[in-house]
This record gives C-alpha cells, sequence and structure tokens, in this order.
C-alpha cells in the first residue's frame, strides 16, 4: 500500500479517489436556470435535497421567474414550501429577493458574490453554490459534509465552516474546486456519514484520517 507521508501527498490521493468514484457531478437540486437553483439551493437549508426536489415541482408550477414569483402571496409561497421547514423566512426571503432581482437586476440572477448575498435569505454558502453551480465561477461553497470530512481527514481544524473553507481552497487547486466539493458531499453521504459511520466502509479516512478515528472506531 502506497505511504502517504506529505499533506500533499493526501491531497492528491484524495482528489484521485473521488474523481474515480465520482467521475460526473450533477447538482443534486432539480433545477433550469440560475433562479430556479437559486430559490432550491435557499430551499434546502436545514432540509434534504431529496425533499426539496419534491417540493419544487409545484412551486416552480406557480412561478419559475422572479416577476411571476413577486406576484405570488407569501402565504401561497409558504402554502408550498412548508415541508422543507423555516416556511415563514424562506417564503418572505424568496419573495423579497424575487422582487429585487427585478427591480435591480433586470430579472436575472446576479453572477457576483456580493450581489448574492445581498439578497434576501442568500449566504455565503446558497451564493458559492449559484456561483459555482449555474456560472462556472470557482467557489468552495462548505456544507456539513464537508466541513466533517475536512476534519476527518485531518486537512482542517476549522470550528467552522468559514475556516474550513479557507483551508479547502488553500489545499486544493482552484480548478477542481466546483466539482471536488459536490464529490465530497457525495462520499459524504455514501461513506463517511454522521452517523451509523463505518471506518470500514469509509475508506479515504481509513487511509488519511485522524488517528483518533481508530480510537472512535475502536470503541464503537
Amino acid at each position: 500500500m502506497t505511504t502517504l507521508t506529505t499533506k500533499a501527498e493526501r491531497v492528491t490521493w484524495i482528489m484521485d479517489e473521488l474523481l474515480k468514484l465520482y467521475p460526473a457531478t450533477p447538482v443534486p437540486l432539480d433545477h433550469k436556470d440560475p433562479y430556479t437553483l437559486l430559490v432550491a439551493v435557499l430551499l434546502s437549508a436545514q432540509c434534504t435535497d431529496a425533499r426539496v426536489n419534491t417540493v419544487t415541482p409545484a412551486l416552480f408550477a406557480l412561478a419559475d421567474h422572479p416577476a411571476a414569483m413577486r406576484r405570488q402571496s407569501v402565504d401561497d409561497i409558504r402554502s408550498i414550501i412548508r415541508p422543507c421547514g423555516l416556511s415563514p423566512k424562506k417564503s418572505k426571503a424568496i419573495h423579497e429577493l424575487s422582487g429585487i432581482l427585478m427591480d435591480l437586476h433586470g430579472g436575472t440572477v446576479p453572477a457576483d458574490f456580493d450581489a448574492l448575498e445581498a439578497l434576501p435569505g442568500v449566504g455565503h454558502k446558497t451564493a458559492g453554490v449559484v456561483m459555482s453551480q449555474a456560472f462556472g465561477i470557482p467557489a468552495f461553497p462548505v456544507d456539513t459534509h464537508i466541513h466533517r470530512l475536512m476534519h476527518r481527514w485531518n486537512l482542517s481544524n476549522g470550528k467552522n465552516v468559514d475556516q474550513t473553507e479557507k483551508d479547502a481552497k488553500r489545499l486544493f487547486p482552484k480548478e477542481r474546486w466546483n466539482a471536488l466539493h459536490l464529490q465530497i458531499i457525495f462520499y459524504g453521504r455514501e461513506y463517511s456519514p454522521a452517523r451509523g459511520w463505518s471506518l470500514e466502509k469509509d475508506f479515504i479516512s481509513a487511509k488519511v484520517g485522524r488517528k483518533s478515528l481508530w480510537k472512535t472506531a475502536n470503541k464503537s
């Protein structure tokens, strides 16, 4: 078995293994354009992608463009997205950001981090997903899976997602960011979940992970 002695070697090996597992990186949220992706990502906060995908068909049948969405009532939006959770906040944000897109951006989603993060309900991670997946602009949005695996793989000691993002951007080549953040999410869901985790299945952590993982595995 190849010995990985440096962090750079570990990073290269991880990227190679993830590329073998996930040569294609489809966005797990159903959408047809930057606007529907933006709304879907907003809905995914504290909600699974699978559930979002069951809600958005009805929402986008009602309105799939900012002009149409702003004409809907907040209550009508909320009644559809309720299964995603946080529906009072999310429905208001979707309605308000749709109006802002019409008033300030000509009805289009801006390919600009600052402009996106200025929209109601759009944080840094949501903006990063839209920038990377809708516009192909390099970004490394960090969710709970990436935060967990960067720590397990001994690539970050970040106590929050902001520090983990900085570490990921420093370690991984920029041209791989957009695919890699999805590959890590896919791997986390399939091989290295937060619950029901097994070091025997999580072969990347078994190869490059922290020594403390073995202690955890031995106790379970």
